[in-house]
């Protein structure tokens, strides 16, 4: 029987509103990837396909982390993240899980896309594994269920906290603040107690972790999810 798919979703985005680089960040690729990528067949994607930008703050402050070493030079990994295929080319009947990668990038150009949102919404209604990071549940603030409502409206949530934005001092330099929005669209909020702590939410088919600590623990959470289908 063919492996599973999971479909991996990356930014395109590679600037701050104040002009610095950013993009996606590398332990939040490369943590989950290596979670997953041995029971799972793990593809690429991005709204403008191609080399999607890496922050290339990640890159430094996770040199010495020996998953993001092994990432950056594993060729089978960097076909996929190097090649990205569109969004508009994927159909969500392909695969069994969409995970998005964090970073301040899906801030910018996610939320909006529309071929995105109809992505996630095709995932969502077959029942499938919608998942994100840190920053990455931002590409889900406009997706809905079925019955028109946002899918964060009565469940638990998390994401990179409104306090870890102030502390990087990154608060103005984004669109919006992820964790005011879930709120605001009706998300039952949760957080480690502290700031950086890993933190993983699960609420039916939504798997969010809260930052790069959580990277790990979001693969392993998908995982148990699937093997539980």
């Amino acid at each position: 029987m063919a492996t599973k798919k999971i479909l991996f979703v990356l930014t395109s985005h590679d600037k701050f509103l104040n002009g610095k680089p950013t993009g996606w960040y590398l332990p939040e690729a490369a943590h989950p990837y290596y979670v997953l990528e041995s029971h799972f067949n793990i593809e690429w994607a991005s709204p403008k396909g191609g080399k999607a930008p890496l922050d290339p703050t990640s890159a430094e402050q996770f040199k010495d982390d020996a998953e993001c070493i092994k990432f950056l030079s594993d060729n089978k990994a960097k076909q996929g993240y190097e090649n990205t295929k569109k969004l508009s080319e994927i159909n969500a009947n392909d695969y069994v899980a969409l995970f998005y990668v964090g970073g301040h990038g899906p801030c910018f150009d996610l939320p909006e896309d529309k071929t995105n949102i109809k992505l996630a919404e095709d995932f969502w209604k077959q029942e499938k594994i919608v998942s994100a990071v840190c920053h990455g549940p931002a590409a889900l603030v406009n997706v809905k269920d079925q019955n028109g409502k946002s899918i964060f409206s009565g469940r638990k949530a998390t994401c990179f906290s409104n306090d870890e934005e102030e502390q990087i001092k990154l608060t103005d330099a984004i669109p919006f603040l992820v964790e005011t929005r879930l709120k605001e669209l009706g998300a039952n909020y949760e957080k480690n107690s502290a700031a950086w702590g890993s933190y993983v939410t699960v609420d039916g088919q939504l798997i969010l972790g809260a930052n790069p600590a959580s990277a790990h623990d979001v693969g392993l959470a998908i995982l148990n999810a699937l093997d539980k289908k």
